[in-house]
């Protein structure tokens, strides 16, 4: 793979993002829609966060709700039960509750290498690309990285058959 190749050849620029007052199931319907994984979540121009399916998927999975208990007419919680992010995932309304923020991203100048590794690390689907104050100019997801690969291959392959 061009592991030296930068960011700004593999990325795709023409981005669909959603507001922080986005609704829940708007950004569900554009998700599913134009069949993507993640969503950078624009404000006045800049990255604020991103949501992705996943986070979605999260309302909908089953809730180990927290336990309490009762000493001298009050309410004490159980120490280790319960999932307050999930329980704010799903009671999320907009966008804005249920994105991650700050959203993790990269530069157009940085090294696929460098992207496909942070990818790895924090098990992440897209990255926004952005530019000097957190400006959008593009997402970089692991099918671009894999494009890339098969692209690289190909040629690899173009150029071994011509030296035949």
């Amino acid at each position: 793979m061009a592991v030296d190749s930068r960011v700004r050849l593999i990325m795709t620029s023409d981005v669909i993002t959603v507001t922080p007052e986005t609704s829940i199931d708007d950004v569900a319907r554009v998700i599913w829609k134009e069949k993507i994984g993640s969503l950078p979540v624009v404000e006045n121009g800049r990255v604020i966060g991103m949501v992705t399916d996943y986070d979605l998927i999260t309302r909908q999975a089953e809730y180990d709700a927290p336990i309490f208990f009762t000493f001298l007419e009050a309410y004490f919680r159980v120490p280790g039960t319960g999932d307050d992010n999930q329980l704010q995932r799903i009671l999320a309304t907009s966008v804005r509750e249920l994105m991650t923020s700050p959203a993790m991203t990269v530069n157009p100048d940085d090294t696929v290498q460098d992207v496909a590794t942070l990818m790895y690390e924090k098990r992440l689907n897209a990255l926004p690309v952005v530019v000097d104050d957190d400006r959008l100019v593009g997402i970089v997801t692991r099918a671009d990285i894999v494009r890339l690969m098969v692209a690289d291959e190909q040629l690899s392959e173009q150029l071994d058959d011509e030296n035949s």
